[in-house]
């Protein structure tokens, strides 16, 4: 699927989606005319060990919350997903490897269920109703959290399930090196992080040559404080415009995608 032009046909308004993170699980009614949320988002905390059951019965609660009536269902999750089943676990409990998400919540729910890739979700909501919207050439949209996920794109299509936050910078992963929950654990200051991620943008730049670099996650809502301070990056540089409702809009598309109700 191509994307960048905004909701087109779209015989349910509204559809629900869930974002499945290290640290919280996140879930809201869309409007898939608008690319917002159509009523504020409820929030649970990632239970640890985030083993799958555990992660289901806080899924759950959030679609609870809202009185959600059976409808399909769009749900992110950080790791590679292949046809609703999660074949990697980097930032949640080992046993999630091999799960097949889409067909256990589906059951817990009594609905159709989407899952996609955290990111590849976030990306694909910038893409269409975001910072994004509108790009030509190489669009990476990275989320910057408990992790980094990544979504590229080439005249909006989607490269799936990259992953980009596991090559190696200095030795490590680069999640390891530039992702918030390192600047937070290990109190760096906003300009010694942002070198650390400028670091990781110069070694993407240099693999992809994109015309653009997204920024999202909730650090997003403070770019101010560490964009400015990035040197040297080709590419032009954006804070997310969805911010950390991206993953739940995406998810959303998803769904309604699936649903044969949205182009």
């Amino acid at each position: 699927m191509t994307y960048g032009q905004g909701a087109t046909g779209a015989s349910a308004a509204t559809v629900f989606g869930i974002d499945i993170g290290g640290s919280g699980i996140k879930g809201a009614p869309v409007d898939l005319h608008r690319g917002e949320l159509a009523e504020e988002r409820h929030k649970v905390l990632t239970p640890h060990p985030s083993t799958p059951s555990a992660v289901l019965d806080g899924v759950v609660e959030v679609v609870r919350h809202f009185d959600w009536p059976g409808r399909p269902v769009g749900v992110t999750f950080p790791g590679v997903v292949k046809s609703g089943v999660t074949l990697t676990a980097a930032n949640v409990d080992k046993s999630w490897i091999g799960t097949d998400l889409a067909a256990r919540l589906g059951e817990r729910l009594g609905c159709p269920v989407t899952v996609l890739n955290d990111a590849d979700a976030a990306g694909v909501a910038e893409v269409t109703f975001g910072a994004a919207r509108g790009a030509k050439g190489t669009v990476i949209v990275l989320t910057l959290g408990t992790g980094i996920g990544s979504a590229v794109f080439t005249d909006g299509h989607l490269l799936t399930n990259t992953e980009l936050g596991h090559l190696e910078l200095d030795g490590h992963e680069a999640e390891k090196r530039a992702s918030t929950k390192v600047k937070d654990d290990h109190e760096l200051s906003w300009s010694h992080w942002a070198r650390r991620v400028e670091k990781y943008l110069h070694h993407l730049e240099m693999l992809f040559s994109p015309e653009l670099f997204v920024l999202g996650g909730g650090v997003s809502r403070k770019a101010d404080k560490f964009v400015p301070l990035i040197e040297g990056v080709r590419a032009e540089i954006v804070p997310a415009q969805l911010k950390n409702n991206a993953g739940i809009v995406g998810a959303a598309m998803a769904a309604a995608a699936a649903a044969g109700d949205v182009g």
